[in-house]
């Protein structure tokens, strides 16, 4: 039976600068095999060429082909709604190449869209612009919503934070693309040619990883390897297929069979 992979990478594949055990393991092991999957990222500021060199650098041998970022999701979506359009950017290279591949143009006064990624470099006069802009009708676009990012120092803020402000600001609403947004969820899914029976997501976060996978009929495994513990679990009315301590308990497993495993499945309906 056909099946493949759709894998969150910070807290399943690595945390910080070091890989997970197993997960080189469970890469390989997809590709021996054949098994179609993609890495699926909320982070916009890297191209997809740079995922893959820095997943070469830890141990994983994969080309650009096996990445799929929510800067590109965004960029594809934009370009469907409105093809050839402009857009003032608050974010980095992976997002601005992004739009530029998909027709787009990079402006500083009246925009189609006001597009918001992750970014390290952000004044308060590029908040300001952004602001005039919206309220001048330029529509305002997230790549994410996640509110913070995880980096080898801690945690910072993230594109959901800067979002917050501008949302605050105008009274208006931005429309996110990335996880668990079903845009993405969805554009992943097609990149691989799966169906939704088809599709396994691989992540460690309820909010965007296990939830979009449960809004769009996939399976989900959530592994805790990253920021959600079994207590957590509790707290929300929806479940993963199956919950594991980590990627390297997915190794060895036929890649059809994965999600649904009557042990495993137990498992997670117990928590």
């Amino acid at each position: 039976m056909r099946h493949g992979f759709l894998i969150d990478m910070d807290g399943v594949i690595y945390r910080g600068g070091q890989l997970i055990p197993g997960a080189a393991e469970f890469i390989a092991q997809l590709q021996h095999r054949g098994t179609p999957f993609t890495f699926l990222t909320n982070n916009s500021q890297r191209t997809r060429r740079d995922v893959a060199t820095r997943l070469e650098r830890m141990g994983i041998d994969v080309d650009e082909d096996h990445v799929f970022t929510c800067a590109m999701a965004t960029a594809r979506f934009l370009a469907e709604q409105l093809p050839e359009g402009t857009a003032y950017v608050i974010g980095e290279g992976g997002l601005l190449q992004a739009l530029h591949q998909n027709g787009y143009s990079i402006v500083d006064h009246d925009p189609d869209y006001v597009v918001v990624g992750e970014g390290r470099v952000l004044t308060f006069e590029m908040l300001e612009a952004a602001t005039r802009m919206i309220l001048r009708g330029a529509k305002l676009i997230a790549t994410n919503m996640d509110p913070n990012c995880p980096t080898q120092h801690g945690l910072r803020p993230g594109c959901g934070a800067i979002v917050a402000m501008l949302e605050a600001a105008t009274g208006l609403k931005a429309f996110s693309v990335g996880k668990p947004s079903p845009v993405m969820m969805r554009a992943a899914r097609k990149e691989l040619g799966l169906t939704t029976a088809e599709t396994t997501i691989i992540g460690d976060t309820m909010e965007t990883d296990i939830l979009g996978g449960v809004q769009m009929g996939y399976r989900t495994v959530l592994v805790l390897s990253g920021g959600t513990t079994r207590e957590d679990l509790k707290r929300y009315a929806y479940r993963p297929d199956v919950v594991v301590d980590s990627i390297a308990d997915l190794v060895g497993m036929e890649p059809s069979m994965i999600g649904l495993d009557p042990k495993l499945r137990r498992e997670a309906l117990a928590v």
